[in-house]
């Protein structure tokens, strides 16, 4: 009995560990963006009359969560000019990722989605800030595994999914909230209203950004082979152009993607599926051409193969 209260005292004792309530606030700042790009964000359209349905770029967003794990490496290895040096490799890419994520969000309130041609670039707005989001969750999982020992690390991963339910509570219910008190309303639009509230998301930001100035950088026990600065430039160059060329098939292969959509429709009298099996088509296709390219970006010089193979392997 004497031995379970140790137990427990030493956990209690535990949740005082910075490293450990810093996950709180970095938990924290990653829930906040989730519902701001999804349900938040449907709700405003809603109540200004137009379906993010309309424009296929918003669910770009969700794919930047999906797919990751495919830039990870990127911000693993790549260093920052200057703020590396003076941050460290997480935190630099912390600070970046969350003013990215403040900047995002900040652009999406200064955008009435009812004005003409403003939802296309409301949806790119909001692909920034998935993006921008799925970077900064990239860099709090590299910083509470390099952070502390195995014994600490169930400890951090909870106090950190309890600050992120905390950061979704605030985006979702305290989003709605704010826009209510504002004076926006189901049938009362107000495009101040949600403007000041994603205002106000931004500012909210400021809990991760404030984190990720105050604690210390953490030492990595991984010892990491240091190229030169032309060889990580050639490796940002090649994952730029491998995106570019993939949003580049997108936007060329719409138009002709829909009319599958509604021939295949037609035939199929099941829209779900028809949409579900064009989509996937395209994207196999997107990840299959891409490879295409690395694989004959290959022999040329602009693809440094002991970085990629140390990155990626």
């Amino acid at each position: 009995m004497l031995h379970a209260h140790s137990d427990w005292r030493q956990s209690l004792q535990s949740f005082k560990h910075p490293r450990v309530l810093s996950m709180l606030f970095f938990g924290f700042s990653a829930g906040v963006p989730l519902l701001l790009i999804f349900s938040s964000l449907s709700l405003w359209l809603r109540e200004a009359g137009v379906e993010r349905s309309t424009v296929t770029y918003f669910s770009w967003a969700a794919l930047a969560y999906s797919f990751k794990f495919l830039w990870a490496p990127l911000i693993d290895r790549l260093p920052l000019p200057l703020l590396t040096r003076v941050l460290g490799r997480r935190r630099a890419w912390l600070l970046v990722s969350q003013v990215a994520v403040m900047l995002a969000i900040a652009l999406i309130a200064m955008i009435n989605p009812v004005e003409e041609n403003a939802l296309n670039v409301m949806a790119l707005a909001v692909v920034l800030l998935g993006f921008s989001s799925a970077t900064q969750d990239i860099v709090i999982d590299a910083y509470r595994i390099e952070s502390v020992g195995v014994d600490l690390q169930a400890l951090m991963s909870s106090t950190y999914i309890a600050g992120y339910r905390i950061g979704m509570l605030v985006s979702g219910a305290g989003a709605l909230v704010l826009a209510s008190h504002f004076g926006s309303a189901p049938d009362a639009y107000s495009y101040e209203a949600w403007r000041l509230t994603y205002f106000a998301m931004s500012l909210v930001m400021l809990v991760g950004l404030l984190t990720t100035l105050l604690v210390s950088e953490p030492t990595s026990s991984v010892s990491l082979h240091q190229y030169s600065s032309g060889q990580y430039l050639r490796f940002l160059c090649l994952f730029v152009l491998s995106v570019a060329l993939f949003v580049l098939l997108y936007a060329v292969g719409s138009e002709a993607a829909q009319d599958f959509k509604t021939e295949l429709t037609f035939r199929l009298d099941n829209a779900p599926l028809a949409n579900f099996l064009i989509e996937a088509a395209r994207l196999l296709g997107g990840l299959v051409t891409v490879a295409l390219f690395i694989r004959l970006v290959s022999f040329t010089p602009l693809y440094e193969k002991q970085l990629i193979h140390d990155s990626y392997v």
